[in-house]
């Protein structure tokens, strides 16, 4: 029995091997289409895509699967990576299989036009060039919700494909209790006179800037010999395969902290993948927990550990050399403008503490589209009222708007919640990595990162996605996902920023 079942353990890993190498291929074909392709190329790339994600699904919902899962879900006593590679086959297995195959190919190329259209549609400021392609693939899940049996809570579905077990009851709940936290703080705030910073805006060359975020995600941890940095017009992360993890990003001249801090973010998302246990290759599990961990990993580096007080004390005379403007500005008045609280029209760019409301308006329209009935034509006005009233600012353009976020154009509805989501998975891993290391902050300040890595390494990032986020959240911290960890470090941090 047991040599049985090894060896139907091994032809499963090899059938699941072959899926990998399918989906490095489209990896590849999907970073070098965001990165270099010639536009010409755009609509051949898209057939190209479609083609391979095609033979994906086709693997993914063969009768050999079914036998697969049918066969490991009727064994006893399975070893946690088995059981999760089973259930996470299962889930993808089952959702998949009830859409049509050439209805999900169709898709693949559906969305590879919106991206393209999306970047010229950004680029041209005019929403009109998108929102047809928008509303095919509105209507694509709307669709693919009906398959899989969606009502009226239809969004639950697309929330719970990137963060399993979230639903908008919960949602609901969490982000209210979020926001009631936000906008309390924020009208303290508002009292309070605004730090300079405009000794961050300026003439910053983009040689420059590229220079000093490398040192930055090198000395973090982000391993260079197994990634790379490239430009895009939206940054984001992608693992190509084993030893493989690329991140990209976008130059501003004008101002030093959005190409810096889009790295520091992607390089959470990187390092993370990076860090997952190699025996994990040919599981389908050497990918993260959940969107919203992933969102934990970025938000941390980025937020947690890359605004703090500590992290500026290691780099801030590094970067006083790289950017002569700087210098003569002490590293307090330096520390303070990086968290300056500003209410602002940008998500890539938004101050900590306002950034969650930016999530909670994508949130608020995604479940007015798939729960309501909001079509492509109605987004434009829907988003700016939000954004006059929850922010104050209202878009002068489409691209400083609607346009701004990539996240539609690839079909990804329900995403945005796991960036707030990983806010609170941040703060609470954080919170247990300092009972772990009491004097975190002062190794982060003489530049010891070994520490925090190795820690997240060992909790959180081997076990790829082994554990759903609900169970990671218990074994890494001891008790399941609370808001007040990351309330509470907002509370303290600009209480002492602002002197509240």
């Amino acid at each position: 029995m047991d040599r049985d079942f090894d060896a139907k353990l091994n032809e499963f890993k090899a059938y699941l091997k072959d899926m990998e190498y399918l989906n490095a291929a489209i990896a590849g074909l999907y970073w070098d289409s965001r990165t270099y392709i010639p536009r010409s190329g755009a609509d051949y790339r898209g057939e190209v895509l479609g083609y391979l994600s095609a033979e994906l699904y086709r693997k993914q919902t063969s009768q050999q699967m079914r036998d697969f899962l049918d066969f490991f879900s009727a064994q006893p006593d399975l070893d946690d990576v088995t059981r999760a590679m089973a259930d996470r086959l299962r889930r993808e297995y089952d959702r998949s299989v009830k859409i049509p195959e050439e209805r999900y190919r169709e898709y693949v190329v559906a969305v590879s036009a919106a991206e393209a259209a999306w970047e010229d549609a950004k680029r041209k400021a005019d929403y009109a060039l998108f929102a047809p392609h928008l509303e095919k693939l509105i209507a694509f899940n709307r669709e693919f919700i009906g398959y899989w049996g969606g009502g009226k809570n239809g969004y639950d579905m697309l929330l719970d494909y990137y963060e399993p077990g979230a639903a908008v009851a919960q949602l609901d709940a969490v982000f209210g209790e979020l926001r009631d936290a936000v906008v309390s703080l924020l009208d303290r705030i508002r009292q309070k006179p605004r730090p300079d910073d405009e000794f961050l805006k300026g003439i910053f060359p983009a040689d420059a800037q590229e220079k000093f975020s490398k040192h930055v995600l090198e000395k973090m941890g982000y391993n260079f010999g197994a990634g790379r940095l490239d430009v895009s017009v939206h940054p984001f992360t992608i693992t190509l395969g084993v030893g493989d993890v690329r991140i990209t990003t976008g130059y501003d001249e004008h101002e030093l902290r959005s190409a810096l801090y889009s790295c520091i973010h992607e390089g959470g998302h990187a390092i993370y993948e990076q860090n997952i246990d190699p025996a994990l290759a040919g599981t389908m599990l050497m990918t993260g927990a959940s969107m919203g961990i992933h969102e934990s990993q970025s938000r941390l580096y980025e937020n947690l550990i890359g605004r703090s007080r500590a992290f500026w004390q290691y780099f801030y005379p590094e970067a006083q050399k790289a950017f002569p403007q700087l210098q003569g500005v002490p590293l307090e008045a330096f520390y303070r403008a990086v968290n300056t609280v500003q209410p602002s029209l940008i998500r890539t760019e938004a101050d900590e503490l306002t950034y969650s409301l930016h999530i909670i308006i994508r949130y608020e329209l995604e479940k007015a589209i798939f729960d309501g009935g909001a079509d492509a034509a109605d987004l434009p006005h829907m988003w700016n009222a939000r954004y006059k009233e929850y922010l104050g600012v209202e878009p002068k353009s489409d691209s400083e708007g609607i346009l701004q976020d990539t996240h539609w154009s690839g079909g990804n509805f329900g995403y945005f919640p796991s960036y707030a989501l990983g806010n609170l998975y941040g703060a609470q891993f954080l919170s247990a990595m300092k009972r772990d290391i009491p004097d975190l902050e002062r190794r982060i300040a003489e530049g010891d990162f070994n520490s925090m890595n190795d820690w997240l390494k060992q909790h959180v990032h081997r076990h790829g996605a082994v554990y759903l986020p609900g169970e990671l959240i218990r074994r890494v911290t001891g008790e399941p996902l609370a808001a007040r960890y990351y309330t509470l470090y907002l509370n303290e941090k600009y209480a002492d920023i602002y002197g509240l």
